[in-house]
């Protein structure tokens, strides 16, 4: 990868970054959406600068170390193919910073935006006492809900050991270990504790998408991806749960992605309300408590006539 004369400064070096990107087969996605995103993301870290820096900041002369370890983590982006997020470490979530690794998929569900939102007017904030996020990851979902409602419990739950270990650290991180409670356990939490909120963000690819899916997307755990044949094995077993663990008036949030014509088709009976985001992300629903169990009711009689 030729190095360009002169670029000595930030800017400089991402208008170069582009460049070398574009002129590669890359995938984005993983936070970011083009090559002038991934551009500065890079370089920006490269440089020890961030997002928010002053403009002056991103034309100040660099150092020959530091130009020469910005080209090295761009070339790095293009020859392993690896999400931008796992070379830094790092990926921002619903506007927190979350520490991230292969052992976990890159934070980017558009659930933040309900976050910030704080689930209005699905939810009454000042009611919200316990929530339960299922399938935590790196913890960012639960992290950030725990932030949001800041009189709220959160339970993470997670069935795999090293991305616990990783959502250990951003529990630290944040210094929420009194309020977000990890549980290593497959689906939900052992006991009867019931949610005011249960949020998901399972693996809902269909198992012959993450077959063929970029090696950008390759790189991340197959756990955190492979839904089945049709994407939706965590989440049946979701919405058969969630009812027994749901407080009166509670709501069960699920991202299904490309899965959602899947849901639709094999759940006509569900009055499921698809989220319409202001910043982009489809393929999220939401259910009330009392709304599944009557739908389970209801379906109970019809297969009993």
């Amino acid at each position: 990868m030729p190095a360009e004369r002169g670029a000595s400064s930030a800017r400089q070096l991402v208008r170069w970054a582009e460049r070398e990107l574009k002129r590669h087969d890359l995938c984005y996605g993983h936070g970011t959406d083009s090559a002038a995103d991934e551009a500065a993301f890079l370089v920006l870290h490269g440089c020890g600068l961030e997002f928010d820096c002053p403009e002056a900041a991103l034309d100040a002369p660099l150092d020959a170390a530091t130009v020469a370890r910005t080209r090295a983590l761009v070339a790095r982006r293009i020859e392993t193919r690896q999400p931008a997020a796992y070379l830094t470490g790092r990926m921002w979530f619903a506007g927190h910073e979350f520490e991230v690794d292969s052992r976990v998929l890159v934070p980017r569900s558009p659930i933040a935006e309900l976050i910030l939102e704080r689930f209005e007017p699905w939810l009454e904030p000042s009611r919200v006492r316990r929530i339960l996020d299922v399938g935590t990851g790196s913890g960012c979902i639960a992290i950030a809900c725990a932030l949001a409602f800041p009189d709220a419990r959160v339970d993470a739950v997670e069935v795999d050991a090293g991305a616990l270990e990783l959502a250990r650290r951003n529990v630290q991180r944040h210094r929420l270990g009194r309020r977000v409670r990890l549980i290593r356990a497959d689906l939900l939490p052992p006991g009867r504790l019931r949610y005011d909120l249960i949020v998901s963000n399972p693996p809902y690819v269909p198992t012959a998408l993450v077959d063929e899916s970029p090696a950008e997307y390759q790189a991340e755990p197959r756990l955190g991806l492979d839904g089945g044949v049709d994407g939706l094995d965590c989440v049946r077993r979701l919405l058969d749960a969630a009812p027994a663990r749901l407080a009166p008036n509670g709501i069960l949030l699920v991202e299904v992605g490309v899965a959602q014509q899947a849901m639709e088709q094999q759940y006509p009976h569900l009055p499921l309300t698809w989220i319409e985001f202001a910043h982009g992300g489809d393929g999220v629903f939401l259910i009330s408590r009392e709304d599944l169990v009557e739908a389970r009711s209801m379906a109970a009689g019809q297969a009993g006539r």
